[in-house]
C-alpha cells in the first residue's frame, strides 16, 4: 500500500519532536507546572521511559494492551500494572496483532499491542499486514535490543526490528533516547488514524525503559482532514445531472459517517452497495441498501439494481458511480470484476488509492465525512424526487433473496453452510459482532448475513490471514462487556489460532466460536478440482471437538442437522461463557457467486496457449481410472 506521506519523514519528524522536547526540558522550570494545568493531556514530570510510555497510553485512553511480556519488556509490563493500564496476555503474538485489530475495528480507535523484539516481532507481522491492507489503525509497542555505550553486540533477538516492520506498517518510529518516548507514542496514535488508517510501530530499546527524564511533552497537533475543493466542484455536475442514475459504492472510510451517507443516498435517490469492509455503513434494512459489491461476484440484488434494464428508460441501471472511502481491492471486487460505469467519481482520504482500478472522471482527495457533509450542504442542487419504482424494485429483489434462505435443502452428510449463516442471523442480536474468517463461507456471509449496525460485521479482507477471527473476536469482547460476540470460522482456520480459545476460558470472555467442520480446506478444493480434476494438500485431520473444548475449558455444542441449527445456536448464545460450536458441514453442490465469478474472470484472461495446456492436462486426467486426492 502506498501512502501520500513519507515514512522516513514521519520517523525523522518524531525524532525531531522528541529531541526538541528534550532540549527544552532543562529550561522548563516552574512555568511547566502552569502549562500542565492549562494544557491537560501533557506527559509531564520526571519519570522513567516505561512510566512515560504508560502516561502516553493513558492520555490516549487506551482500553487494552494485547501481548506477551518478555525479558526486554518486563519493566514496561510491570508499569502497565502499576499505572492501571488494562492488558491481556495472549498465547501468540499473531493473536496480539489480531486482537488489537479486532479492538480497532469494533471501537474505531487504535488498537494497541506490545511485543518483544525478534520472534515477538516476526510472529506479529501477519496480523499487522492484515491491518495495513484492511486500513485498520493499530499502534505496536515494540521492544528492541539495548542501545548506547554499554550495549554489546550479538544480543538475543538482535534482528533489524525496524526493517522487518516497515513493509507491514504505515510508519515506524525508531526511538533513540528516553526523551523521545512520549512524543513518539503520542504521534503514533495520530499517524495511525490520519488519512487512511493503518498500523504504526514505535520501537524502543529496552534499556530506555529504566532511564529517567524530565518530560514536558504536549499532545501532538492533529492535522485537518484532507479536502480538495477544486475536485469537489468538478464532481458536482455529474451528481446533479438528473438524466443519469447515481449509485454509491461505500467502503470502510464511511464507517463513522453512516447517517451522512444514508442522507446523501436519499438526496440522490441512489442505491448503495458496500465493500466487504464497509458492511454496516448503511443498514441492510434501508430501502436503498442493496448489499455487497455490484458485480457478478457479490450480492445478486446489487448486481441487478446497478445493471438495470437497458431497454427500459425507467429501469435503467447506474451510469454514474460515486465511490467513497473504498479502494476496489481484489477480494471486494471478485478479482477486479466490478463493471465499468459510464462516469465514476472516486473519493478517498489517501490520494494513492484514487483512480487505480476503474477509469475515473473525477478523483477527490477528501475525508469521507467532510465530503458527505459538503454534499448535504448542496442539497438544493442535488435533490431528486423520490424514485418509487427503484425502492419497490429493491424491496422485491430483497424479498426474493430472503426466500432462498428459508428453503435450504438438507445435505446428506451435515449442514449446508448457508443454513448456518441464516441461523446465525436469526439467533444473534442486532448489535452482536460477527467475525468471519478465510473460508468459502466468508463470501456467503458477505452476501446473505444482514448487517444493520456499523462495526458489527468483520472480515480479514485483503491479507486473508487465516485464523484471524478467533483472536480478533477476543480482542473485541475484551472491551465490549455485555455484547454478544461470535466467530464464523472454518476448521482449517481454527488450526491457525485454536490455542487462543484458552484465553477465552482463562479470562471468561464469552465468545461463541462457531466452527464449520468438513475436515478439508474446501476453499482450495473448489479452486483445484475444476482446474486439475483432483485436490492436493487439502484434507485435514478429524478432530474430537468435544474433547478439545473440554481441554480448553469451554462449553461445547455440536450441530449435525438443519433441525438442530437454530435451537442449539440459540442455546450457545444464551450461555454465560465461551462456547465451542462444531457444525458438521457439507458443502455438497453449494454455489458461491464469488468463486464462480472469479474463476470465470481468471479463465477469460488466460492466453490461448495457457488454456490449451489446462485443457490438455484435464483431458489426460479425465480418462484416468484413479483420481488421488489428499
Amino acid at each position: 500500500m502506498d501512502f501520500a506521506f513519507s515514512r522516513r519523514g514521519l520517523m525523522q519528524g518524531a525524532a525531531a519532536v522528541g529531541g526538541a522536547l528534550a532540549a527544552g526540558a532543562a529550561n522548563a522550570g516552574p512555568i511547566a507546572h502552569v502549562r500542565e494545568a492549562r494544557h491537560p493531556g501533557w506527559v509531564f514530570g520526571r519519570m522513567t521511559g516505561a512510566e512515560a510510555l504508560c502516561a502516553a497510553l493513558l492520555a490516549e485512553n487506551v482500553g487494552c494492551v494485547y501481548g506477551i511480556p518478555g525479558a526486554q519488556e518486563n519493566e514496561l509490563w510491570d508499569t502497565f500494572k502499576e499505572k492501571g493500564i488494562p492488558y491481556l496476555l495472549v498465547t501468540h503474538e499473531f493473536s496480539a496483532a489480531c486482537m488489537a485489530d479486532g479492538y480497532a475495528r469494533s471501537t474505531g480507535k487504535p488498537g494497541v499491542l506490545c511485543v518483544v523484539p525478534g520472534p515477538g516481532v516476526t510472529n506479529s507481522l501477519t496480523g499487522l499486514g492484515e491491518a495495513l491492507l484492511d486500513s485498520s489503525p493499530l499502534v505496536a509497542i515494540v521492544g528492541d535490543v539495548a542501545n548506547g555505550e554499554k550495549a554489546k553486540p550479538f544480543q538475543v533477538h538482535a534482528l533489524n526490528q525496524v526493517d522487518l516492520l516497515k513493509p507491514v506498517c504505515k510508519c515506524v518510529y525508531q526511538v533513540q533516547t528516553v526523551a523521545q518516548i512520549a512524543a513518539a507514542v503520542r504521534q503514533a496514535f495520530i499517524t495511525a488514524t490520519q488519512g487512511e488508517p493503518g498500523p504504526v510501530a514505535v520501537v524502543v530499546p529496552y534499556n530506555l525503559f529504566i532511564e529517567a527524564h524530565d518530560f514536558r511533552t504536549p499532545p501532538p497537533a492533529i492535522p485537518a482532514p484532507p479536502f480538495d475543493d477544486t475536485a469537489f466542484e468538478r464532481a458536482l455536475p455529474f451528481l446533479a445531472d438528473k438524466k443519469h442514475r447515481v449509485g454509491i459504492y461505500a467502503g470502510a472510510g464511511c464507517m463513522e459517517y453512516g447517517a451522512e451517507l444514508t442522507a446523501v443516498a436519499e438526496l440522490l435517490q441512489a442505491p448503495v452497495a458496500t465493500s466487504v469492509s464497509g458492511r454496516g455503513v448503511i443498514s441492510d434494512s434501508h430501502p436503498l441498501a442493496v448489499g455487497w459489491g455490484f458485480g457478478p461476484h457479490a450480492s445478486a440484488v446489487a448486481e441487478t439494481v446497478f445493471a438495470g434494464e437497458k431497454k427500459h428508460p425507467l429501469k435503467s441501471g447506474v451510469d454514474t458511480l460515486l465511490a467513497i472511502g473504498v479502494k476496489f481491492s481484489e477480494v471486494s471486487t471478485g478479482y477486479y470484476g466490478n463493471p465499468q460505469p459510464k462516469h465514476v467519481i472516486h473519493v478517498d482520504a489517501n490520494p494513492c488509492n484514487l483512480g487505480r482500478i476503474l477509469k475515473t472522471d473525477v478523483c477527490v482527495h477528501a475525508d469521507a465525512g467532510t465530503f458527505l457533509g459538503r454534499l448535504l450542504a448542496c442539497g438544493d442542487t442535488l435533490r431528486r424526487a423520490e424514485d418509487k419504482w427503484l425502492v419497490n424494485h429493491i424491496r422485491t429483489l430483497k424479498a426474493d433473496a430472503a426466500k432462498e434462505l428459508c428453503n435450504i435443502p438438507q445435505p446428506k452428510c451435515g449442514v449446508d453452510p448457508l443454513a448456518t449463516v441464516a441461523a446465525l442471523r436469526k439467533v444473534l442480536p442486532a448489535d452482536a459482532m460477527l467475525f468471519t474468517d478465510v473460508s468459502v463461507t466468508e463470501h456467503l456471509a458477505a452476501e446473505h448475513f444482514r448487517v444493520c449496525q456499523p462495526r458489527t460485521y468483520f472480515n480479514p479482507v485483503d491479507n486473508q490471514a487465516m485464523g484471524w477471527s478467533v483472536p480478533a473476536a477476543l480482542g473485541a469482547q475484551r472491551v465490549h462487556h455485555g455484547k454478544t460476540v461470535a466467530t464464523l470460522t472454518g476448521d482449517g482456520c481454527l488450526l491457525m489460532s485454536a490455542m487462543e480459545i484458552t484465553t477465552a476460558a482463562r479470562e471468561h470472555l464469552p465468545v461463541k466460536f462457531v466452527i464449520l467442520d468438513d475436515q478439508a480446506y474446501h476453499y482450495m478444493q473448489m479452486l483445484q478440482k475444476p482446474a486439475y480434476l483432483r485436490t492436493t494438500a487439502t484434507i485435514l485431520t478429524r478432530l474430537d471437538y468435544k474433547a478439545l473444548a473440554q481441554a480448553f475449558g469451554v462449553a461445547f455444542v455440536e450441530v449435525t442437522s438443519h433441525a438442530d441449527l437454530e435451537p442449539k445456536l440459540r442455546g450457545a448464545v444464551c450461555h454465560d461463557g465461551p462456547v465451542l460450536v462444531r457444525v458438521l458441514t457439507d458443502y455438497s453442490t453449494r454455489k458461491v457467486r464469488w468463486v464462480d465469478a472469479v474463476r470465470a474472470r481468471y479463465t477469460k484472461e488466460l492466453t490461448a496457449a495457457q488454456k490449451a495446456r489446462f485443457l490438455a492436462r484435464i483431458g489426460s486426467r479425465a480418462i484416468q481410472l484413479e483420481k488421488k486426492n489428499d
